[in-house]
């Protein structure tokens, strides 16, 4: 198993984000390399340790939506090689090569100020709310629904984007129309929705249940929408095994959580500077999230 990359150093490119996984680039006026690292965060600060393979596992299970998925909304991809952007000079192993690849050519869009949330079950914090009101983000819920249970139709509920180390908050259907605009915001949720519900029914067949999960949208130069960033990974949705998934209990999953289970157990107070994972956390968190890459594209990563 290859040793982590925490931190990209392309010289030919300029450096202009870095993001808690992703290292961003500029290429020219219209596309940008998008190098997503091994970097983990938790609790909305970036771990010391790194999670072997990760950054490649995301870029491969994000491809094989963006293609599977290209007929709802076109998405960032360029399709250029991220090889031919860089100097010949540079250390190329940072992108990776073949199934380990962690690098594409995106568009440069308008990135919409709002995450587009799918929730298809209760739970986290909807079902903390649903327990207390009877609604999610606001939306009113049949009674009787337990932790865990299937929403009668996957709902939209988006959040503003947060400032770096701050949370992400949740806000109104109202609210959302007024930093987009209500065309706008009716769109994202329809074909937020009609994303999320086409990939959740194909991850069924392959035993995976996609519990929630949250897109980001952005516009081209002409206004069109696309979905950009990443689009129903580990990082960015709720992945749970179908075979333990049991209404009334908060099902094991494929993301980070057993890296947060191990941090509430030593009792974090949650402000930076992170622990240092075990070396056994960090590797059963890379084998969870190899083992949701190759279940659901069917494909081996190594």
């Amino acid at each position: 198993m290859s040793a982590p990359l925490l931190k990209t150093n392309l010289q030919s490119l300029t450096l202009i984000h870095q993001g808690k996984v992703r290292d961003i680039y500029a290429i020219n006026d219209k596309t940008m390399l998008l190098v997503s690292t091994d970097r983990l965060s938790a609790f909305d600060v970036i771990l010391p340790t790194g999670i072997a393979n990760k950054g490649a596992m995301l870029t491969q299970m994000a491809n094989f939506w963006f293609e599977k998925l290209k007929h709802v909304v076109p998405n960032h991809l360029t399709g250029i090689e991220p090889d031919s952007v860089v100097s010949s000079a540079e250390d190329k192993a940072q992108l990776g090569t073949g199934n380990l690849s962690r690098a594409v050519v995106v568009k440069k869009l308008k990135p919409l100020p709002i995450e587009a949330i799918v929730r298809g079950y209760l739970v986290g914090s909807g079902w903390k709310e649903y327990k207390a009101k009877g609604t999610v983000c606001g939306i009113q819920l049949p009674a009787g629904l337990q932790e865990a249970s299937k929403l009668p139709v996957p709902i939209f509920t988006p959040s503003s984007k947060a400032a770096v180390g701050e949370h992400d908050e949740n806000i109104s259907l109202e609210q959302c129309a007024a930093l987009i605009g209500t065309e706008m915001a009716e769109k994202v949720a329809k074909v937020a929705i009609q994303l999320y519900s086409e990939a959740a029914e194909y991850a069924l067949t392959r035993d995976i249940i996609i519990a929630d999960t949250k897109f980001e949208f952005g516009l081209d130069s002409d206004g069109v929408l696309h979905v950009m960033d990443e689009v129903l990974t580990p990082d960015s949705s709720r992945f749970w095994p179908a075979e333990s998934y049991k209404v009334g209990s908060n099902p094991p999953s494929y993301d980070k959580q057993y890296v947060r289970d191990w941090l509430e157990s030593i009792q974090w107070n949650k402000a930076p500077p992170a622990p240092a994972l075990p070396l056994e956390v960090a590797q059963r968190t890379s084998e969870k999230y190899c083992e949701a890459f190759e279940k659901l594209t069917g494909k081996k990563l190594l």
